[in-house]
């Protein structure tokens, strides 16, 4: 049997850490290391733990939750952060994004969806549920959050030299789609779409898919139809 997803779980309410603990200790492939009733406390124990993702509050005393996924994306990037909260208004959905959140999914999300979200952000890829994505295409069209020319100039003149294809797979990856579904989408091989990634990771300087949908979403280049 392959290891346990390690996750560490931050909220400051203390029945939302027992309710969620015992959702996740009912998964097979899933073991809850620590839990964390602050950003401050999160953030030591992600550095002192190394879990594989952090499920991770966003309005919590001292620091709050997007703060605690900046500091970790500076300090411990190979942690898949996961933002669950009861709010998913553009504000907060951005700024856990941009912050290097790779996931984000609100509290009324189902053992499923967690339990999915999970999986693919401790493989390395993103999770928004759909109602999530949507919001924040709708934001990003909206130019919410954003800097005033952001959107407009880049559809004539793609940022950092991508090509039009590169561009398309950003906004693919920023969907939540795989390598394999975005070949599918397109009618090429996944190897296509792999070369793809990898030319457009190198110009954009991401690591991971993770920053890579953050570069997506501050420059306007998610996929319309997710």
């Amino acid at each position: 049997m392959s290891e346990p997803i390690r996750v560490l779980l931050a909220d400051d309410q203390r029945v939302v850490r027992e309710g969620l603990t015992l959702i996740l200790d009912l998964l097979e492939d899933v073991e809850v290391v620590e839990t964390a009733n602050d950003g401050e406390q999160a953030v030591a124990l992600a550095e002192r733990l190394s879990p594989d993702v952090v499920l991770m509050d966003l309005r919590m005393p001292r620091v709050d939750g997007i703060e605690a996924i900046r500091r970790l994306a500076a300090s411990r990037p190979r942690i898949g952060v996961i933002a669950l909260t009861t709010y998913a208004d553009d504000a907060s959905v951005l700024g856990a994004l941009r912050a290097g959140a790779r996931g984000y999914l609100t509290k009324d999300a189902s053992a499923e969806q967690i339990a999915a979200a999970i999986s693919r952000v401790a493989s390395g890829e993103a999770s928004l549920d759909e109602a999530i994505q949507t919001k924040v295409v709708a934001a990003v069209t909206a130019g919410a959050g954003a800097e005033p020319a952001a959107t407009e100039p880049q559809r004539a003149e793609l940022p950092d030299d991508l090509t039009a294809r590169e561009a398309e797979v950003l906004g693919l990856i920023a969907g939540g789609l795989s390598n394999q579904e975005i070949a599918e989408r397109l009618v090429v091989s996944p190897a296509t779409v792999k070369s793809h990634v990898n030319h457009l990771f190198a110009k954009i300087g991401a690591r991971d898919r993770a920053q890579a949908v953050g570069y997506a979403y501050r420059h306007g280049l998610v996929a319309q139809d997710g």
